[in-house]
């Protein structure tokens, strides 16, 4: 859905990116995380052809964001760390103003705002002035009028900055479901925590660069990360693991494991099963997630080795 090469983009006094190149799969969210000043907006720009690249090429949905601009824009959606609302109109009226930015006939824009409102939990609201939303209501209107005209890709810089943890955990409700919906979306953040729900791919940038070259996977959808817990001690597990067919381990010791397995809920109940069966007293079996943290301190040790 997003493909980047050699990306290189240049401020009078900086290089701001430096031969970045990643692709984003279809309906999935990546996060763009790394510290203040990396390059993340400056790459979400690019991405949303708001900024040409000196050098390399950026395609979203097939289009090069040299050639065909006005084309992206109407396949993208884009919101920016400091959005705007028109806060005198009403939630109805911001949403109008911005389908009928993306050329949408008025009767066409009349039902986009209605569908978009009710998509981000608006309706009740629908005639309620911009000014009068609490934080969470004004983000959630902000990316409505980003994806009024239902683009396929969807760009976010910094989202969940200022919302109290009630709103981030609706904003993660939000995008999951925008995905499930069809959407493909990269969300940009410094703060991982927020990011920790709801992204299958993390990319790292850092001083214009891509860390490990491309996209870590976060999620799998053909294989989850199982993490088992013991009840006492036994120096068996890891032998007994090591012998199950599909079993990729992580981690291991006498009373505890990680490692890769079947996403598919009855390979998972047969191994737990052979578990108990075979005499381990299992005391939680559950899916995890690799943790965005451990990924992206991982990577970033890494590169210090090699430096």
């Amino acid at each position: 859905m997003i493909d980047v090469e050699n990306l290189v983009y240049e401020y009078p006094s900086k290089r701001a990116l430096d031969g970045v190149s990643f692709s984003v799969r279809p309906q999935t969210i990546t996060a763009l995380v790394g510290p203040n000043g990396a390059g993340k907006t400056t790459l979400l720009r690019c991405l949303a052809a708001l900024e040409l690249p000196y050098e390399g090429v950026v395609r979203i949905a097939g289009f090069d964001t040299r050639q065909a601009p006005r084309e992206i824009h109407a396949q993208l959606g884009y919101l920016p760390d400091f959005f705007g609302l028109y806060d005198p109109l009403s939630v109805r009226r911001c949403l109008m103003f911005a389908a009928r930015s993306h050329g949408l006939p008025f009767a066409d824009a009349e039902k986009a705002a209605e569908r978009t409102a009710a998509q981000m939990g608006l309706s009740d609201r629908i005639g309620v002035a911009a000014a009068e939303l609490s934080r969470g209501l004004k983000q959630r209107l902000a990316i409505g009028q980003a994806i009024v005209h239902t683009p396929k890709v969807l760009l976010l810089d910094e989202p969940a900055a200022g919302l109290d943890p009630t709103a981030r955990r609706d904003l993660s409700d939000l995008l999951v479901g925008l995905k499930r919906n069809g959407m493909t979306l990269v969300v940009s953040s410094h703060i991982l925590a927020e990011l920790e729900d709801y992204c299958d791919e993390m990319i790292i940038i850092e001083e214009g660069r891509i860390a490990g070259g491309g996209a870590l996977r976060v999620r799998e959808e053909e294989r989850a990360l199982i993490r088992l817990q013991l009840a006492s001690p036994n120096a068996a597990l890891g032998n007994f693991l090591r012998g199950r067919n599909g079993v990729e381990l992580l981690e291991i010791s006498d009373t505890a494991a990680g490692f890769r397995f079947s996403a598919d809920a009855a390979a998972r109940a047969g191994l737990l099963r052979e578990l108990v069966s075979n005499g381990f007293d299992v005391i939680s079996f559950a899916e995890g997630l690799r943790q965005l943290q451990d990924a992206y301190f991982a990577e970033v040790k890494k590169k210090g080795a090699s430096a």
